[in-house]
């Protein structure tokens, strides 16, 4: 299967190219990126042929379904990552938290959080592309939190690849940040910068694109790409567990194979919005995809009225901080599945220069019928952290955005499939808060004390990270941001 551009072709880049030029060269034609030329069948047969597979076994078909030309040898050798995580039979563990809410828990792996989903197989996919070729690569990451972590952990130590990761000082979570700059493999570089993660992420698109920092990486012999969801290699793998939550949905005989349910994310770069929108476009019974916002909520608005404006906003800190996006890369992606090249070249120019776009009545019907929208203030979410806590079920502050969404965006009782996208231990001041009223709680303390309450252990990759050294200390001005990755090369 080939791939295509999303603001058409400049008669620079190729006018389709394979799943591995995608993902080592993320980056298209006027700044675009890059989608399937087509998508697979996974409908019904599909799914009643893996209704018994193993979750290893169901991503492999998926993957061959793609036709993506990576060795099968090495798409095993990535899947097999999987087998680190808590449980290696179900990675991704389904907890039923009400009659017809269930939690897809996408954090059992090594970095506590969903990006381990698409990032622990995608290091071994890209490393292995780059020793095949005997290229060098730098690969860049802007994180808001989560993707941060897990690309450093994926991609430690592996020929052929050194990493910049760029983060928000001050707009993660202690853990994260820790998760971070405790990383001491030579061949990975954590920048902090004085601003928020839209700032890290339009550095890290500009540097993607700038022809003259490309040519400076050249003089030694270096190839750039990107670990963030512009990449599509991060999506081809978070389709999967939309997939497998459904089937598990169904081997627990609370739905049929066949019934629509719904899909409630809680969206920042919307990679995982995408995931279960391409999985609903290769036949996953899906009603709706609920996205669930916090206080930066543009994507409410676009959902909503159709207006995706940025001309009055800035990020607002939240305590769900790897939400506090307001360019959301992977809108672009649904933007020219619906609507073609051509409009999303002129929709997405007019959002880098004017800070604003409006769909047409049209065009906003067609995203009404896919989506609805909702976003959660950090009072509400930590009053439905208390309220599950105390029906058994202990949950992170982004997850509890989609409690909202499930109380206000369905109109049919029909099963949903919530996604929580981190462990309770990478914010864990704001639960305690949340759970006891305390305040202003260091992370260390506050995970003890949630601990004790819940009566649970702190995970060992979690607790060791208060006694490591600090091993990154660069903090820097974002217009610093490309000498400093110079001089680390």
């Amino acid at each position: 299967m080939n791939f295509i551009e999303t603001r058409g072709n400049d008669g620079k880049h190729p006018v389709e190219v394979t799943f591995s030029e995608a993902i080592l060269a993320p980056i298209a034609s006027f700044g675009g990126i890059y989608v399937p030329k087509t998508l697979p069948d996974l409908g019904q047969t599909f799914l009643q042929q893996h209704l018994n597979s193993n979750y290893k076994v169901l991503a492999k078909a998926v993957l061959n379904a793609f036709e993506i030309d990576i060795d099968s040898a090495v798409i095993d050798e990535a899947l097999n990552l999987y087998d680190q995580f808590d449980d290696p039979n179900n990675p991704v563990p389904l907890a039923k938290v009400k009659e017809d809410l269930y939690v897809s828990e996408l954090y059992h792996g090594p970095t506590r959080a969903f990006k381990d989903m698409a990032l622990q197989p995608f290091g071994v996919v890209l490393s292995s592309l780059a020793q095949k070729r005997n290229e060098n690569y730098l690969i860049m990451a802007a994180t808001s939190g989560d993707t941060g972590p897990a690309a450093l952990e994926t991609f430690k130590n592996r020929a052929n690849v050194q990493v910049a990761c760029l983060y928000p000082d001050g707009g993660t979570s202690d853990v994260q940040r820790l998760q971070m700059v405790t990383e001491d493999a030579s061949n990975l570089k954590v920048i902090g910068i004085h601003g928020d993660f839209d700032d890290a992420q339009n550095a890290l698109k500009r540097l993607l694109g700038s022809a003259t920092f490309k040519a400076k990486l050249k003089e030694q012999h270096i190839h750039l790409s990107a670990a963030n969801s512009v990449n599509f290699g991060r999506i081809i793998f978070q389709l999967i567990y939309h997939i497998y939550s459904y089937l598990e949905l169904v081997r627990s005989d609370a739905i049929n194979l066949g019934d629509k349910v719904y899909l409630d994310v809680p969206s920042g770069n919307f990679g995982n919005a995408l995931g279960g929108y391409y999985a609903m476009k290769m036949g996953l019974p899906v009603e709706k995809i609920l996205i669930a916002s916090n206080r930066n909520n543009v994507l409410t608005q676009l959902i909503k009225q159709g207006q995706y404006d940025l001309r009055d906003m800035s990020v607002v800190s939240t305590s769900s901080p790897a939400m506090d996006i307001l360019k959301s890369s992977n809108v672009e992606r649904i933007l020219f599945d619906m609507f073609g090249d051509t409009r999303t070249k002129e929709l997405m120019a007019n959002l880098d220069n004017d800070k604003h776009y409006e769909l047409t009545a049209e065009e906003l019907i067609q995203f009404q019928r896919i989506f609805s929208a909702d976003f959660c203030t950090d009072e509400e979410g930590k009053q439905y952290i208390k309220d599950a806590f105390a029906k058994g079920y202990l949950m992170d502050p982004h997850t509890a955005t989609c409690f909202k969404a499930y109380d206000t965006c369905r109109d049919k009782k029909l099963m949903t499939i919530a996604y929580s996208t981190a462990e309770w231990t990478k914010f864990s001041p704001t639960i305690a808060n949340a759970l006891t009223g305390e305040q202003g709680a260091s992370d260390s303390d506050a995970l003890k004390a949630i601990a004790k309450e819940a009566n649970i252990s702190i995970p060992d990759m979690i607790n060791s990270l208060f006694d490591k050294d600090i091993a990154q200390k660069t903090l820097i001005d974002k217009q610093d941001i490309e000498t400093e990755i110079l001089a680390f090369l």
